[in-house]
C-alpha cells in the first residue's frame, strides 16, 4: 500500500515522503480500515518539523492523525464493528473516557498515523461517523472537533443559551467552536486579521468580529461589546503571547480553554486578574472516544457539517501541507484518499 512518512530526523515538511509498505492484517480485536479523507492539525505541523513533545521517538512514522473510512475486514474477537462501517479513528489511542492519559499527547506523536491507504487499529479506538457526513468532512472530526466540543461542552459546565464565547482565528478548532456554540444558542466574537474570513464567521453566526491587526487590544473591544461583563468561555489557542488579553476579556467565573501554543511572550501572564475574577483555566488536550460519541450525536442530531476550505488529491499531500502551513485556510485542510 502507499503512505505518507514523516522520517524520524524530519526538521520540516518538505521531508514528507511517499513510500510503499506492506498491507496491514488485522489482527485479535483489530479492524482493517480503507482509508478515505484525511485532515491535517496545527499539531501534525510539529510533529513534521520534529517539535512536537520532543520529537519523533519510535523511527519513521505515517504522518496525520485525524482521517476517515471504511471497515474493511475485522479480525477475531471484534464486535464494535462490521464490514462496511464507516469509522474514524481517536487521536489518542486508549483513551475510552474519564481524564487523559499521562501519554495522551505522547502517544499520538509516536505512533503511525492514518496517511496511507489502509490502516489497522483496535476496535475500541475508532467510533461510527455521523451518517449524513461525507468522508472527507468526519475525516475532519477526531482532533479539531473533539477538542473544540471539549473545550465548550465538557470542562468544566457545558456552554448554554445565552452564553457568550470568544474564538481566536479562523483555524480547524476555532471555526468548530463557533458552530457548536451557535447550536448551542451563545453569542460568539470572532477575531482574525483576516476581514474576509471574519466575513466567513459572520456568516457562520459570529455575532462580533474584531481584526486584530486594526485592533491589537482587542480585549478592551470584547468588554465594550459585552458592556464590560466580559466573556463567558474564551478558546484559547494563541498561548502566552495572546492570554494576558484573555484574562481581561474573560467574564468574572468565566472559563479559559487554554488548547494552543501558537505565540509567545516574555511577560508572565498578569494570574493576579484569573484569581480577582474567580475564573479559571482548563488545559484542553482533545477528548476521549465518549466525547466524540456525544460530539458526533450533537453533529447528527443538529445537522452540522463541518466547514472545509480546500480538498487536495492523495499525490498532492505535500502541498497541501505547505497550504495549510501558510495560515490562508478558513476550517480545514483534507486531503482525499
Amino acid at each position: 500500500m502507499k503512505a505518507f512518512e514523516i522520517p524520524s530526523n524530519s526538521k520540516s515538511l518538505e521531508n514528507l515522503r511517499l513510500v510503499d509498505r506492506p498491507d496491514p492484517q488485522p489482527g485479535a480485536g483489530q479492524i482493517l480500515i480503507g482509508m478515505r479523507a484525511a485532515s491535517i492539525n496545527a499539531r501534525d505541523q510539529s510533529v513534521a518539523a520534529g517539535r512536537y513533545f520532543g520529537g519523533l521517538a519510535h523511527g519513521d512514522i505515517i504522518a496525520l492523525s485525524d482521517g476517515a473510512g471504511e471497515v474493511l475486514a475485522a479480525g477475531p474477537g471484534v464486535d464494535r464493528f462490521k464490514r462496511g462501517d464507516r469509522v474514524a479513528g481517536l487521536f489518542a489511542p486508549g483513551w475510552l473516557d474519564g481524564p487523559p492519559l499521562a501519554t495522551t499527547a505522547g502517544r499520538a506523536a509516536t505512533n503511525d498515523g492514518i496517511l496511507a491507504q489502509q490502516v489497522v487499529m483496535d476496535q475500541h479506538d475508532a467510533v461510527l461517523i455521523p451518517a449524513d457526513l461525507s468522508f472527507e468532512e468526519a475525516a475532519t472530526l477526531p482532533c479539531a472537533a473533539v477538542t473544540a466540543w471539549n473545550a465548550l461542552m465538557e470542562t468544566p459546565r457545558p456552554v448554554t443559551r445565552g452564553d457568550s464565547v470568544l474564538v481566536l482565528g479562523s483555524g480547524g478548532v476555532s471555526v468548530f467552536a463557533l458552530q457548536f456554540a451557535r447550536a448551542a444558542g451563545a453569542q460568539v466574537i470572532m477575531t482574525s486579521s483576516s476581514d474576509a474570513k471574519l466575513e466567513r464567521g459572520r456568516s457562520l453566526g459570529a455575532t462580533h468580529c474584531i481584526n486584530y491587526q486594526r485592533t491589537p487590544e482587542w480585549d478592551k473591544e470584547v468588554l465594550r461589546l459585552t458592556a464590560g461583563a466580559g466573556v463567558d468561555c474564551i478558546v484559547e489557542v494563541g498561548g502566552t503571547g495572546t492570554l494576558p488579553l484573555s484574562l481581561n476579556a474573560i467574564a468574572p467565573g468565566g472559563k479559559i480553554a487554554l488548547i494552543g501554543v501558537l505565540t509567545r511572550s516574555a511577560s508572565s501572564p498578569p494570574l493576579h486578574t484569573l484569581m480577582r475574577k474567580g475564573a479559571s483555566i482548563h488545559g484542553i488536550i482533545v477528548g476521549s472516544r465518549a466525547m466524540f460519541e456525544r460530539m458526533n450525536q450533537a453533529i447528527a442530531e443538529r445537522n452540522i457539517h463541518p466547514v472545509i476550505d480546500k480538498v487536495f488529491a492523495f499525490d498532492k499531500a505535500v502541498e497541501a501541507w505547505r497550504y495549510h502551513l501558510s495560515g490562508a485556510h478558513f476550517g480545514k485542510v483534507v486531503i482525499s484518499i
